[in-house]
């Protein structure tokens, strides 16, 4: 099955496949959705431990590095899973009796309430500090914008929808012979687009790290394919579990050509793992075909096996990440920023740096062992459970209209 057919509707779905209310109506949420979001944030906190802890920069890719290499590339797997998911729910909010014109209005509204929210708490929990010298607009700026337009894009016919999602993911690589310098004074609007940059201002500069476009198609493409998790169980597991298959297959049938898909070509290095490595060495900003032809092809497989499990007990504590993912978000930061500056109190004497901005201008001397960058992950997960169980619960209890958006 392609992801075209997959996403544009055309699926042999028979009316007995169709979900009974159990799931499609009266249920508030599906747990698999849940399960795997809940997973990638996980994971995800190890990404950013690994930046507040670590001697490295932000993006290692030392393909002779296993360990390193290995640990930042799982991570990848987050913010694919994360927008997709993002797509599938609005999908799945729209159908509980709510109409085009209300679906609009809730994204349009959730997503600028994200961009906000990127701008403010979370750039205050990277930084520590009020200086308003320097933004970054990462992912959760772009999981905003995405929304606003997907808010413009719900009026299309889901193929529609579906098609403009495949083009940027799979189209947007023709564009990376523009430069932002051959637009002159709209060169920002570019480096916001398609290729990320500093952009100077006189205060200090902005920084587009998660560029919209294809981010935007990712999101379209989630969306197209929210009616597949209307349908019972078993069906819904398959048509993942086959359409994840295909992608995957996909990445590997055209990684391996190196004429279209990434700016970096992969090639043969010293050792079988080096190699392999490099394959794998997919370009995330702006997310290449191939780096979200890597992930989210598992993304799917692995919805698709969460799929296959028994209804979840309301106690699985991967599922309570999940169910609070910005909560999560703004927490995790806080919470490693905070264990760093204690660290490097403790350990160094001086914590300055962790209050200077965003990336970090590290010390020479600074930075825990892999091992022990992993310690620190646990304990912040474990530390953040009983918090993100609390909440979930709470969000759960109340009724106000607000609380969606939170």
């Amino acid at each position: 099955m392609s992801l075209a057919r997959g996403l544009n509707g055309d699926l042999p779905i028979r009316s007995t496949d169709r979900v009974d209310d159990a799931v499609g109506g009266a249920r508030a949420r599906i747990d698999s959705i849940d399960l795997l979001r809940g997973l990638v944030m996980v994971v995800m906190a190890l990404d950013h431990t690994r930046d507040f802890f670590g001697a490295g920069g932000l993006n290692p890719r030392d393909v002779t590095d296993p360990a390193l290499f290995l640990t930042r590339w799982i991570t990848h797997l987050c913010a694919p899973t994360f927008i997709l998911l993002a797509g599938v729910s609005a999908y799945l909010y729209g159908t509980r009796g709510r109409s085009t014109g209300e679906l609009s209005r809730f994204l349009l509204v959730r997503g600028l309430w994200l961009i906000l929210i990127e701008l403010t708490v979370v750039r205050l929990g990277w930084r520590f500090n009020f200086t308003l010298d320097f933004f970054v607009f990462q992912v959760i700026w772009v999981l905003g914008a995405s929304m606003v337009a997907l808010a413009a894009l719900v009026y299309l016919p889901r193929w529609a929808i579906a098609s403009v999602g495949i083009a940027m993911i799979a189209g947007h690589n023709l564009l990376d012979g523009i430069h932002a310098q051959s637009f002159g004074s709209a060169a920002w609007l570019w480096n916001f687009l398609h290729q990320p940059a500093l952009v100077k201002t006189q205060s200090g500069g902005i920084f587009p790290l998660y560029s919209l476009v294809p981010w935007i198609g990712v999101m379209a493409a989630g969306y197209a394919l929210g009616p597949v998790m209307q349908l019972k169980r078993e069906v819904r597991s398959s048509l993942l579990m086959r359409l994840g298959v295909a992608i995957a297959v996909g990445f590997v049938l055209l990684r391996t050509t190196n004429i279209y898909g990434d700016p970096a070509a992969w090639a043969a290095q010293e050792g079988w793992l080096a190699t392999a490595l490099s394959f794998l060495n997919c370009e995330k900003y702006p997310p290449s075909l191939l780096f979200l032809s890597m992930t989210l092809g598992p993304t799917l497989m692995l919805l698709a096996a969460f799929e296959r499990r028994a209804p979840l007990r309301n106690g699985d504590w991967i599922v309570a990440f999940g169910r609070v993912p910005l909560f999560y978000y703004v927490a995790h930061i806080y919470l490693i920023h905070l264990l760093a500056v204690l660290y490097a109190g403790a350990a160094h004497g001086d914590a300055a740096f962790l209050f200077t901005g965003f990336p970090l201008q590290k010390p020479s001397s600074y930075g825990l062992s892999l091992y022990g960058i992993y310690v620190v992950w646990a304990v912040v997960v474990v530390a953040l459970y009983p918090l993100c169980r609390w909440f979930a619960q709470l969000k759960q209890s109340r009724r106000e209209w607000w609380w969606s958006y939170l």
